[in-house]
């Protein structure tokens, strides 16, 4: 009678290990310090605070992917609202400037890849709150609570 192989998926996909949340945090750090201490003569990025919000690794820890959102960004009156797209284009463009200061902070084997991206989640949490604000849907939810008590 055949063994059944045991496969890593077998219970469906999974997220990642600790390993690489381990990594993506220690990566995530050193980078804020990079970004608050280097000088990028860009002038996309000039008078930019930019937060790190999740870095993300693969499997390799070759590749890390860097989610960040320019501070101010969707607020109307800040400088950034609308360029963001420039931002993340110039973090691009110094990638491999980035990832050189990177390597003497980091206690890793390899010093990854970097690759920027903007971070969609405060866009997708400011569009939610303006939907749990809208009338018709606030008068749905009053509903519902008073039929709980």
């Amino acid at each position: 009678m055949g063994r059944k192989q045991h496969t890593r998926n077998a219970s469906g996909p999974q997220g990642p290990s600790q390993r690489q949340l381990r990594a993506g945090e220690l990566i995530r750090h050193a980078l804020v310090d990079v970004l608050r201490e280097e000088e990028i003569h860009d002038a996309a990025l000039d008078g930019v605070s930019i937060t790190v919000t999740e870095v993300r690794m693969s499997p390799d820890l070759r590749h890390a992917t860097c989610f960040v959102e320019p501070l101010g960004a969707g607020v109307e009156a800040a400088a950034t609202t609308g360029h963001e797209s420039e931002i993340i284009k110039a973090l691009n463009e110094h990638a491999r400037f980035l990832r050189g200061r990177l390597g003497p902070k980091l206690d890793m084997k390899f010093t990854p890849d970097l690759k920027f991206r903007h971070d969609e989640s405060f866009d997708n949490a400011s569009h939610i709150d303006r939907l749990f604000n809208d009338p018709r849907v606030r008068a749905d939810l009053d509903a519902h609570d008073d039929e709980d008590e």
